[in-house]
């Protein structure tokens, strides 16, 4: 009886924590076991396996985000060894399609999130900033995930990307200022005005509710 107790006050922990039901919770411990083989904790090697993230282009820094202590709310950089299943949890969270219901300022704080989550997945040193061509390439690698763009359309639209992305951030320079790469809050300005859901999806292990760059 004391175990059971003990077990539902922790998934109660996790609800609050996360904002996931405790049958998404349970869902999502499968998935965690599957991946870890039974194991407490998740290691890098442990993604090798995933189907959905096998042919990915940006398989790599999907991954990375999983153990970058920024996003596990551990520490402004570096990267964790392994990871545990709440802070899997605490990952999967960024994922959440973003409620609705919620006020103004919540909706807009999970924005900001979910765009904190994908800028650290740019940001790969933890400067606080990133390049033009860092972003560029990005784009390129994502596009190139699409079989409807072919390679030279991925280019011109990832070098367009980019353009527009330097016009965002030189335009509201001063004059004597010099240009040291995109901040987060230029990273804001611009994806204003775009749709982060459909931005940020991905299949992992036959789940439909997570969300990732795709």
């Amino acid at each position: 009886m004391g175990a059971a107790h003990s077990a539902s006050e922790e998934v109660r922990e996790l609800e609050g924590k996360t904002g996931f039901s405790s049958d998404q919770i349970e869902q999502l411990h499968r998935r965690f076991k599957q991946l870890s083989g039974d194991q407490p904790t998740i290691r890098k090697e442990n993604f090798n396996n995933v189907p959905d993230l096998e042919l990915n282009p940006i398989r790599s820094k999907i991954v990375r985000a999983f153990f970058d202590n920024r996003n596990l709310r551990k520490g402004p950089s570096g990267l964790a060894d392994e990871i545990n299943f709440e802070d899997f949890l605490t990952i999967m969270s960024y994922f959440r399609p973003i409620d609705t219901t919620l006020g103004e300022e919540q909706v807009e704080l999970s924005r900001k999130e979910k765009l904190k989550f994908l800028f650290h997945m740019y940001d790969s040193d933890s400067d606080g900033r990133i390049t033009l061509e860092e972003y560029r390439n990005v784009v390129e690698e994502l596009l190139s995930g699409n079989p409807h763009i072919e390679k030279e359309s991925a280019r011109s639209i990832a070098d367009g990307a980019m353009m527009e992305a330097a016009s965002v951030c030189v335009g509201q320079m001063e004059p004597d200022q010099v240009y040291e790469g995109i901040t987060f809050e230029d990273f804001l300005k611009i994806w204003q005005g775009i749709d982060i859901e459909t931005k940020m999806h991905i299949r992992f292990l036959n789940m439909e509710t997570i969300a990732l760059c795709h």
